[in-house]
């Protein structure tokens, strides 16, 4: 088997400058539930359709275990400042540390922010300006410098100013867990109150059956959940049996990497090729939601490769130190803003909402 290729200083510049270079790194990663093999594991469920399951021509069903959406907002907040009481994270210092003040005692940081730059908090905040004027100056001149200084995550794992400028940020860093050949299960369950209220008394007996609904909604009697097969699946699905794979694949997008311009741009490429570096190398978040926490397999393949034009593989050495130590000569070579705490503004929310409503008030006018 090839030695792994160290990450030097030649090769980050080849992924970071050259045209002719790499264009990706990849991780193709199995996971396995905590339980083992065949462990019942439960994907997000979304309303109208439960889970995301497809059918390939070959009837192989394949399910969503986490969106590329999902595993953004779950990789981004590992540069967030450490919490009050926990041991300081290293990785907050790579990032500028920003704050959304909303009233007295509340505060959000951005990198909590769904949207990123572009999300709703940040346009009705002191820092709304300072993003307009950022996502402009990438829309307009391919000059990512401002965003790289203000929010380089949003570079890292995209955004798009959907509501104002349209300008749209490519994800440098994608990772997805899909489960492939797996069967769907159900369950079912009944709840049983510690009383029979009407028996005991507490409330009066009734044949009328929106009201007894009532009462099995809010706890006063018995409450099935039962499967159904009339548009309510999603509310008594059991989980799937993979009897294929868990696999996590993960991608850094070097052509992409090597796109962002700017004022100093091959220190600002190296830079945000850092952050997605360390962003990559950290163990991956294990407990997804209730019923679904998956670790690595112990003898399934993690090993990083990096993609040539011609499809070429070969292997590099990707570990969460060295990336670390990467990312944080890249920011001192580079320089982002300071960190800072600004004001949720209530009056651009309304001033956002009614410059909406006058806008469908008067194409249903026109129309």
């Amino acid at each position: 088997m090839t030695a792994p290729h160290a990450l030097t200083s030649e090769l980050l510049t080849a992924f970071a400058e050259d045209p002719r270079g790499p264009v990706a790194l990849a991780l193709r990663q199995q996971l396995v539930p905590v339980e083992g093999e065949g462990g019942v594991v439960f994907p997000p469920t979304y309303a109208d359709i439960g889970y995301s399951l497809d059918t390939l021509s070959d009837g192989t069903k394949v399910v969503t275990i986490d969106s590329v959406g999902a595993q953004a907002n779950r990789i981004e907040p590992l540069f967030k400042r450490a919490a009050p009481g926990r041991p300081d994270n290293p990785l907050a210092a790579l990032v500028p540390q920003i704050d959304i003040a909303i009233g007295n005692d509340r505060t959000v940081s951005i990198l909590d922010a769904g949207h990123r730059l572009g999300d709703a908090l940040i346009r009705s905040s002191g820092l709304a300006d300072d993003a307009r004027a950022a996502f402009k100056l990438y829309q307009d001149n391919g000059d990512a410098s401002a965003l790289a200084k203000l929010a380089p995550t949003s570079l890292v794992f995209g955004a798009w100013d959907s509501r104002d400028t349209q300008a749209k940020l490519p994800r440098i860093l994608q990772s997805v867990i899909r489960a492939w050949d797996v069967d769907v299960l159900h369950r079912a369950a009944q709840y049983v109150p510690p009383i029979d209220y009407v028996a005991e008394g507490a409330l009066e007996e009734t044949g009328d059956k929106s009201e007894n609904d009532v009462r099995s909604q809010l706890g006063f009697r018995h409450a099935p959940a039962v499967w159904r097969d009339d548009g309510r699946k999603e509310k008594v699905l059991g989980g799937v049996v993979v009897r294929g794979e868990i696999r996590r694949d993960v991608t850094i997008n070097l052509v992409a990497l090597r796109q962002l311009g700017g004022d100093n741009g091959a220190a600002l490429r190296r830079y945000v090729l850092g952050l997605a570096l360390v962003a990559a190398a950290e163990p991956p978040e294990a407990f997804l939601r209730q019923g679904c926490l998956l670790t690595p397999a112990p003898n399934g393949a993690s090993d990083w490769a990096m993609v040539a034009r011609t499809g070429e593989r070969t292997p590099v050495a990707l570990d969460a130190d060295h990336a670390l130590k990467i990312a944080r000569e890249a920011k001192a070579a580079f320089g982002v803003a300071p960190d800072r705490t600004v004001k949720f503004d209530p009056g651009r929310a309304r001033d956002a909402l009614d410059e909406k409503k006058d806008g469908k008030t008067k194409k249903k006018a026109k129309g």
